[in-house]
């Protein structure tokens, strides 16, 4: 029988981060879904709708927090596939690289487009 491998060492930092940001994912989109699919239909939601409940600081700090986590689960997620799939030496310091470059510019684009909807702006 095939021994099976995962790159998270068990009760290591990673292992914890990709499962507690999963648990909080699951709660986040849980409220997304009931609020903008159960609660308000698909032509109720308006840009002007968005900008209002993103005027609205709790609001706007669950956004923010679902961003980085997101995209720390969704980059730490793709990173350790790679590394299950075998990549090691300078393809896996390149995949890190890009995939941490790619996440932090994701993560800005997304606070600057929060803060725009909130009636500032970043940067």
């Amino acid at each position: 029988m095939a021994e099976r491998y995962s790159s998270f060492s068990r009760g290591g930092l990673a292992w914890f981060l990709q499962r507690a940001t999963a648990a909080f994912l699951v709660v986040t989109l849980a409220f997304h879904f009931f609020l903008l699919h159960f609660y308000n239909h698909a032509p109720e939601i308006t840009f002007a709708g968005s900008m209002g409940r993103m005027e609205v600081p709790a609001y706007w700090l669950t956004m923010v927090l679902f961003l980085g986590t997101a995209t720390f689960h969704g980059v730490n997620g793709v990173y350790n596939a790679l590394v299950n799939q075998g990549i090691s030496g300078t393809p896996k310091r390149v995949a890190k690289w890009v995939l941490v470059v790619a996440g932090v510019a994701l993560f800005v684009q997304g606070l600057r487009v929060s803060f725009a909807l909130a009636g500032g702006s970043l940067l």
